[in-house]
């Protein structure tokens, strides 16, 4: 399956201990992950602001995530879809990387549920409902 990730899924996974690391780790080795320059970029400045990471680290996390995971260019998505225009490029890099799923903690997303065929989920829905799929 193919999966986007959102930042703060990914932020999470390098910050504690918990689900959204569990997640990350099982959707390296079972899912196809979608990543995009943009989600990159919100990682790298919140892991060195909000989560206080050496820029060394960072750098590092940044370069695995980019070699690892299949980085597309965000689509175009109409801009009355969500109420937060920085979650477009989340969407447009799900669509430009055809994913099934959005995973996400972001409730500007997670109250839209699904963008045409794409669902989107909380990290403990994806858990429970759609791993094994």
């Amino acid at each position: 399956m193919k999966v986007v990730l959102d930042s703060n899924v990914i932020i999470a996974a390098f910050s504690a201990r918990g689900l959204c690391l569990e997640l990350f780790e099982n959707c390296i080795l079972n899912q196809q992950i979608i990543i995009s320059e943009f989600i990159l970029r919100e990682v790298e400045e919140n892991l060195i602001k909000k989560i206080k990471l050496p820029q060394e680290i960072v750098s590092e996390i940044i370069e695995y995530l980019r070699n690892t995971f299949s980085l597309v260019e965000p689509g175009f998505i109409d801009s009355n879809i969500c109420r937060d225009k920085n979650d477009l490029k989340i969407i447009g890099t799900a669509i430009a990387g055809n994913a099934q799923i959005i995973i996400t903690g972001d409730k500007d997303l997670l109250i839209l549920k699904q963008y045409k065929k794409i669902k989107i989920a909380a990290p403990r829905d994806f858990w429970n409902n759609y791993y094994n799929v």
